[in-house]
């Protein structure tokens, strides 16, 4: 039997049409079908396709090529270069030049995988230029997860129900913070773990929601603590953001699928470490059990709020950059959270807000260790925090009240906080990114290395002792990889290179005096005794971060020898 629908003309055509979109049971008898609802407005999910939505993809390129901009300019001159990022950079030379997972011991200090994407981003520019591969030169590959990661931002923000100009508020507010200028310059796992956890929300909040998508979601969060391990206290947040998108009828299934994914690829570190006989602590090697417990025992940097502790000083120097992402943000994932069963706003930012607040505590932790990088981890999610508040307001006074306040009165108290806002923040960020655009701060570190690929006569028959963010352009200028250039942490601490100076700081001839390696000196005997029994012969930069050339003086005859392009 064919059905058909009544035509307009029929005087009982809208009690038909309403009764024809009841689904019915075929094996129920019509006249028993159920009686259609009572009507209801229902708020509709806007679902927005990215690639094919025209004013979203302008809005997102432009804002692209502004941070592309800024976050480009003067990249190898500011930040100074970090011994971190030397170190992340010569591990990737390591797997580029297939002599490991480190250029010394690898002993588990972290996964692996984030290295070995830095040397994938670098892999082209080396073989190009293999002179190329120094800190500072390198920094343009992180222009390319700077960008996934603020076009991944933006598509998240519109998943989550924010309006066009609130997605384009929380992108300007990831990418062209002063803060996120100097940090997402550098070469830092956490920029890598933090890109592929913002594809993981992403995933997590698709609006289709395909299965594949949570179970890819899951993928990506794996991928992301396999990149920087502390990425796995936002965890809790991407399963809360996960449960509230996913389909009634599969969510459970959706869930446990994406936990199973993130589970078995994140035990693919651990299974490494078995196979190679390192799980277990044991004489004679290292061990992922002994790697986590020193990182989980290193001596902590005090309590942030302490004035006189290390994190106290690490958070002056996020606020010096800017106050409002930092402190804004997390005062408005607070709110969030507490006004979560009253504000939509709050429960689509549930997720995001979680992440601000698990990431704060865990910063306030008494006997933690809190690094300057740790901040990078949060700016997505307290961009996207402080734009869902500047849309929440902006609901607030345009959309509320419009039978009692005229429409321009609205427009216009909307236009006077938009200009306040915009007044407080924007002299701010231009001092700051003036410094990140028009500032050389790393003049010594460039000279330090032209010095010692002309002025030291036999770079392979010579041992200098210095930072990694000189450990590359030391290899290109001649010096042996590992026993000529050493880094100078390994000189105390890797028996394998220990070994190869059984007279200690006599077997040294330079050391790169870096403020790196004077601040860490005093607890490595064989530095701290180099130093002690060394003599400039260059000297490049002033105050506390300058960079000294130091050849040792085991002679007391050669003690007086300090003119610089000394030979030994």
């Amino acid at each position: 039997m064919t059905a058909t629908l009544p035509t307009a003309t029929d005087p009982q055509s809208t009690a038909a049409i309403a009764a024809a979109a009841v689904v019915v049971d075929p094996v129920r008898p019509a006249d028993t079908a159920p009686a259609p609802r009572p009507h209801r407005t229902v708020t509709a999910r806007p679902f927005v396709r990215f690639r094919s939505s025209r004013p979203d993809l302008l809005l997102c390129g432009a804002l692209l090529l502004v941070i592309l901009l800024v976050q480009g300019w003067n990249i190898t001159a500011f930040p100074a270069l970090s011994d971190d990022e030397g170190t992340y950079l010569a591990q990737a030379w390591a797997v580029q030049q297939g002599e490991g997972l480190a250029h010394y011991t690898y002993w588990y200090d972290h996964p692996p995988l984030g290295w070995i994407q830095i040397a994938g981003l670098t892999w082209l520019p080396s073989l190009l230029g293999p002179e190329s591969m120094t800190v500072a030169s390198m920094r343009y590959a992180m222009l390319a997860v700077s960008a996934a990661s603020a076009v991944l931002l933006y598509v998240l923000a519109r998943r989550l129900w924010l309006p066009r100009w609130a997605a384009g508020l929380a992108m300007g507010l990831f990418g062209l913070s002063p803060l996120s200028v100097v940090l997402q310059r550098e070469i830092f796992l956490d920029n890598l773990a933090v890109m592929w956890m913002l594809l993981a929300f992403c995933l997590a909040a698709s609006p289709s929601r395909h299965l594949w998508h949570h179970f890819g979601s899951g993928l990506a969060a794996a991928t992301a603590v396999l990149t920087k391990e502390t990425m796995l206290v936002v965890l809790p947040a991407l399963l809360v953001t996960m449960w509230r998108h996913s389909h009634r009828d599969t969510r459970k299934f959706a869930v446990t699928g994406a936990i199973t994914a993130c589970t078995l690829i994140g035990l693919a570190y651990p299974l490494y470490a078995l196979l190679n006989g390192e799980l277990f602590p044991g004489k004679g090697h290292v061990s992922l059990i002994g790697g986590i417990t020193y990182q989980m025992g290193r001596e902590g940097s005090g309590f942030i709020l302490d004035p006189g502790s290390g994190s106290h000083g690490v958070f002056q120097s996020w606020l010096y950059y800017d106050t409002v992402l930092p402190l804004g943000g997390l005062a408005g994932a607070v709110l969030l959270l507490v006004t979560y069963r009253w504000s939509v706003t709050a429960r689509a930012l549930a997720g995001p807000a979680l992440a601000v607040v698990i990431l704060g505590l865990v910063a306030m932790r008494p006997s933690g260790y809190l690094p300057a990088m740790y901040v990078i981890q949060a700016l997505p999610f307290l961009a996207l925090v402080l734009a869902g508040g500047a849309a929440s307001v902006a609901h607030a006074v345009l959309r509320r009240g419009t039978n009692r306040v005229p429409v321009y009165a609205r427009w216009a108290l909307a236009a006077v906080l938009a200009t306040a806002a915009a007044g407080y923040l924007v002299p701010r960020w231009y001092e700051g990114n003036r410094t990140a655009l028009t500032v050389d701060a790393n003049g010594p570190y460039r000279q330090a290395a032209a010095w010692l690929g002309t002025e030291v006569a036999d770079p392979r028959g010579t041992r200098v002792l210095l930072d990694d963010a000189l450990w590359l352009d030391a290899v290109h200028a001649g010096f042996e990889p590992g026993n000529g250039a050493i880094w100078f942490y390994k000189a105390d601490l890797d028996p394998a290179v220990t070994q190869t100076l059984p007279r200690g700081w006599r077997d040294v001839d330079y050391v790169v005096s870096s403020p790196t390696v004077r601040r860490d000196a005093r607890n490595l005997p064989t530095v701290k005794a180099a130093l002690e029994h060394s003599a400039p012969v260059a000297v490049f930069g002033t105050g506390e971060d300058r960079i000294e050339i130091r050849r040792t003086t085991p002679d007391p005859k050669t003690e007086t020898e300090t003119e610089s392009g000394g030979r030994r």
